[in-house]
């Protein structure tokens, strides 16, 4: 069996820390460098159901897609959420580790994986990474659909192929509009309307947008929007990344035991539609 020192290294060989934004706290929280690693769980969310699967499921290490503690803290005591989470993995030998924004923009990452989930073809990243000679690292993907949907059409396929959550699938635009093609980007992402624009794509895919980003981004030009849950968006990436590491485990004859948590861990549990008009 390897050891987490290894697990590790393989996984920041994927996702380099330095490949993270500068605000950003990605890495290893906590874990023993030498002990062993034979079941590992890929997660959104680092909180306290994932952390009670990780146990019930005897794993060695958690890898999640969002940091624990973001902006720094100075306790880890139980009687706080975070501390109690770091409690119960320190008590049942369980390492966390951390791929945040060096995941977003890796080759492939969070969008690459946004992208396959709804069979798009990925042309070029949405915001290129200047360090990548390759040019195929960068933050969102602009991508093709292999033939033209209808917005209402494309958001039924990503209701459909993204997992539920309350909020489903939001739309800006006329239904009936005619989507060739699309970018797309894993969690918030009404930063990069500018980006989006200059793309000249017909759609944007991503999640946590706001009234006036969403108003203005409509009003410049016909774009369609479609907002998704900012969890359901990034889901996706933890089925490529435990892909990743099982490719990886059998090249190094380790045997781990890959899992993928499907415990759905978005904020919202319910949604009331309001009634349709026509007015």
């Amino acid at each position: 069996m390897p050891r987490l020192s290894e697990v590790i290294a393989a996984l920041e060989n994927l996702w380099p820390a330095e490949r993270a934004e500068s605000w950003d706290a990605v890495g290893t929280v906590v874990g023993d460098p030498d002990q062993e690693v034979t079941r590992v769980l890929f997660a959104v969310d680092p909180v306290r159901e994932i952390v009670d699967e990780a146990v019930r499921l005897g794993a060695d290490l958690l890898v999640t897609h969002h940091p624990l503690y973001l902006r720094g803290t100075t306790t880890v005591a139980a009687s706080h959420f975070k501390g109690r989470v770091v409690h119960t993995l320190i008590k049942n030998d369980i390492a966390l580790h951390v791929a945040h924004t060096n995941a977003d923009t890796a080759d492939p990452g969070v969008s690459d994986a946004l992208a396959g989930a709804l069979d798009l073809r990925v042309v070029r990243p949405l915001v290129p990474d200047p360090t990548d000679p390759n040019g195929r690292r960068g933050l969102g993907r602009v991508c093709a659909l292999d033939h033209p949907l209808t917005l209402r059409e494309l958001a039924g396929r990503a209701a459909e192929r993204l997992p539920a959550t309350a909020q489903g699938i939001r739309v800006a635009g006329d239904p009936e509009a005619v989507i060739r093609t699309i970018a797309v980007s894993g969690g918030s992402g009404d930063s990069l309307f500018d980006q989006v624009r200059a793309a000249g794509v017909d759609a944007f895919l991503t999640a946590d947008l706001r009234h006036h980003p969403a108003s203005e981004a409509v009003a410049h030009s016909p774009l369609a929007l479609l907002d998704a849950a900012h969890w359901a968006t990034e889901w996706p990436w933890c089925e490529l990344a435990a892909g990743q590491l099982d490719e990886i485990s059998d090249r190094h004859g380790w045997d781990l035991r890959v899992h993928v948590s499907t415990t759905v861990t978005d904020p919202w549990t319910a949604h009331a539609a309001s009634s349709v008009t026509t007015s």
